[in-house]
């Protein structure tokens, strides 16, 4: 394992939940954490500070249970005294500490004799020192900037000897502690990625960009460019979705006119991708697990803001954020409708729309594997029943929605995984009771060209590694006509 992999600090994440995403954990949106980011950049960093509130937040996500995100968030928004780049710092530790945890820890034990009979924070210091040298920072930095004693120092030095040691172990041993997988799922990227799964394994340990899909509403993308670039934004087209930017640019998004004014909104090149698979005409389409509305607002527009888009949820919350999104992107072709999550009240609720939409998309729950680069703690969380639980649900939402489908109509099924059992197995079992619907290869939504870009096979399959996406699935199933 190479100890000094420059790539981690030097990419960005895409996600609101990530250390780099458009604002700092904890900094709340449209406002500044003060001191200002000027100062910030003209001082040098607080190392004490800035360990002291890494050990916090890691704290509460490795011994307390908290998601990452939420911890950061508690944490940061009590310090109020750190600078903008001190509060990255931050972030960017910690979530590269969770993306690598089970390595470090098998570093450490090898390193450091007594590393079990370490005081719970000692232990934690070692950790975050060791996550930094494994990404590229000097020994010697590291540890002056940790307040390190000498012998903890040594353990450092150490870390190329028991990175050789990781290498020498039998393969599937290895590869488990080298992807910092729990060994389930380390057995199941092996059997979807095949010779790949190493390399699949670290793109996912690695950060992602922070990505914005244009509101066509507004304007295309070479717009939304220009716009950011008066705002002194620095960004760069995605390869493969003709709606998305690549921001360049550390700043606030939420503090930027574009963004609120609903010029764009911050989506992953992969979610726009499948958001495109539903090729939204201008009737009736039916977001059927809508969330916060990413989708939605995608479908909105694509729509050009006419016809008839049902957004279903069943959290009132995410319905409200979906309601505040749309007004600001001057989207007002949605209809929201929150449904009860279980029982036979879901079918009332559901009647209206039988066999009434054109397109319906099931963007369903899922175990999150494709977004393990954004929420590193989500897979030291999941445990073979809860994919279990995924899969179960993810069936279930299948052919309740494919009610909903016209004849003629589409059904498009995605997840942020890239387990097969999450989903060429769920279409295959789809189709085994719906022999009315057959798969319409992607390409053929999309285009040749950009089916090119993404592939062989009749569905949307995207990782880290293959697209620079996160990890997605989708398929369109076509309803057939009556005779």
């Amino acid at each position: 394992m190479a100890m000094k992999r420059k790539s981690g600090p030097s990419r960005r994440h895409a996600s609101t939940s990530s250390p780099s995403s458009s604002r700092a954990p904890g900094e709340r949106p449209g406002k500044r954490p003060k001191p200002t980011a000027a100062e910030s950049a003209t001082r040098p960093m607080r190392e004490d500070l800035v360990l002291q509130a890494s050990l916090e937040a890691y704290g509460l996500v490795r011994h307390e249970g908290r998601l990452s995100d939420r911890a950061l968030d508690f944490v940061l928004r009590r310090k109020t005294n750190l600078y903008s780049s001190e509060r990255r710092a931050v972030a960017e530790r910690v979530y590269a500490l969770l993306r690598r945890q089970r390595t470090v820890d098998f570093l450490l034990g090898r390193a450091h004799k007594r590393f079990d009979s370490l005081d719970t924070t000692r232990q934690d210091v070692m950790r975050l020192a060791a996550s930094r040298v494994l990404y590229g920072e000097s020994p010697s930095m590291v540890a002056r900037t940790s307040a390190l004693s000498s012998s903890e120092a040594a353990v450092l030095d150490a870390l190329p000897s028991a990175a050789a040691a990781l290498e020498a172990l039998p393969e599937n041993e290895r590869f488990a502690i080298a992807a910092s997988l729990p060994d389930f799922l380390a057995e199941r990227f092996r059997d979807v990625f095949g010779a790949e799964a190493a390399r699949a394994a670290e793109a996912m340990n690695e950060r992602a960009p922070l990505t914005a899909r244009a509101n066509p509403i507004q304007g295309d993308r070479t717009a939304l460019q220009a716009r950011l670039q008066a705002e002194e934004v620095q960004s760069k087209p995605t390869p493969l979705s003709p709606f998305g930017l690549v921001l360049e640019t550390r700043l606030n998004i939420f503090s930027l006119e574009a963004f609120r004014e609903g010029g764009l909104e911050i989506q992953d090149e992969g979610s726009q991708l499948l958001g495109m698979l539903v090729d939204a005409p201008p009737t009736r389409v039916v977001d059927a697990c809508a969330g916060a509305g990413g989708k939605t607002l995608q479908l909105a527009a694509q729509m050009k803001n006419r016809g008839d888009l049902h957004a279903l949820d069943i959290d009132e919350r995410r319905m409200d954020e979906l309601r505040k999104r749309a007004r600001r992107a001057g989207v007002h072709n949605v209809r929201t409708l929150l449904i009860p999550p279980e029982g036979p009240e879901v079918d009332t609720a559901l009647e209206p729309l039988k066999e009434k939409a054109d397109r319906v998309l099931v963007d369903a729950p899922c175990s999150g594997t494709g977004t393990f680069r954004r929420k590193p703690d989500a897979r030291y969380r999941l445990t073979p029943d809860d994919l279990a639980m995924h899969v179960t649900r993810q069936k279930t939402l299948l052919a309740r929605f494919a009610q909903l489908v016209k004849p003629g109509g589409r059904l498009i099924y995605g997840t942020c995984s890239v387990l097969r059992e999450e989903n060429e197995q769920v279409i295959e079992h789809f189709l085994a009771h719906h022999p009315e619907f057959t798969v319409r290869p992607v390409s053929e939504v999309l285009g040749a060209e950009l089916g090119a870009k993404l592939g062989p096979g009749p569905y949307l399959r995207l990782a880290p590694h293959t697209h620079g996406t996160d990890g997605f699935f989708g398929a369109v199933l076509v309803r057939a006509k009556r005779p």
